[in-house]
């Protein structure tokens, strides 16, 4: 059961600790960098992509289910976000500029690819998307 005044760094710090491993031993074990697991016991990861949960659960020994349950839920309104906005960051894409590409919603940098696809009449068309690297943010 979940314990509703604990954070989602108090509850992967107290679980390392259970196991008996250091922030590098937890680093080794699920092949996630050091700076990844201090951030997330430092309280700057809130949301984690599901690879980086499902790594983070297999060194801590616990379901993945367990550690979201302590993510904090991300609701974005694109509402704010304008259609012009949107066809920059695609032009960018596909023009290859992706270097400077930041997340609007909380300015992490986005990691962008171009899906291959074919039309109904067999002409190749790319699609570019985009995904932001900490938040549920992306350009499908």
């Amino acid at each position: 059961m979940r314990d509703s005044s604990k954070s989602l760094a108090q509850y992967v710090r107290e679980m390392r600790e259970q196991v008996g491993l250091s922030v590098q031993g937890l680093s080794k074990k699920t092949a996630l960098t050091l700076e990844q697991i201090e951030d997330i016991e430092a309280g700057k990861d809130l949301f984690l992509p599901a690879t980086i949960r499902q790594k983070l659960a297999k060194g801590l020994k616990v379901n993945p289910a367990e550690i979201k349950q302590y993510e904090r839920t991300m609701l974005i309104s694109y509402d704010s976000i304008t259609e012009e906005y949107m066809n920059s960051v695609k032009k960018a894409i596909l023009e290859g500029q992706t270097e400077n590409l930041r997340c609007p919603i909380c300015s992490n940098p986005l990691v962008t690819k171009i899906v291959k696809l074919y039309d109904l009449e067999n002409n190749l068309v790319f699609h570019p998307k985009a995904q932001c690297s900490k938040c549920s943010f992306q350009i499908k």
